[in-house]
């Protein structure tokens, strides 16, 4: 499956002390089973330091083959510890899908 993939390469390259990958394309104008939407948010103190953008590409660079394949959209939340507790563990909601129609 796709989400475990990601999860391992995340934990492998940023050492995560949160990590959560879910699996979104239900929400969005695609077939069932999917797996081409996903919502990460992620805790690594490998972000300190690091702009949002470059978080961002650094994610994108270890996920090159996902990708490439089948994920058409990635919805990064990235924090460093001290970011993630001034949040009070909230994380903002993704937006809604602006495919046109369900499919059947």
């Amino acid at each position: 499956m796709i989400r475990e993939q990601i999860e391992a390469k995340l934990v492998e390259a940023f050492e995560p002390a949160f990590l959560e990958v879910t699996d979104e394309s239900y929400r969005h104008n695609v077939p069932a089973g999917s797996e081409s939407h996903f919502k990460v948010i992620m805790v690594s103190d490998k972000f300190i330091g690091e702009r949002f953008l470059a978080r961002h590409r650094a994610i994108y660079g270890k996920l090159t083959e996902e990708l490439a394949g089948s994920v058409h959209a990635l919805a990064l939340h990235t924090y460093t510890l001290k970011e993630w507790e001034g949040l009070q563990d909230t994380v903002p909601a993704s937006p809604p899908c602006r495919g046109a129609g369900t499919m059947a």
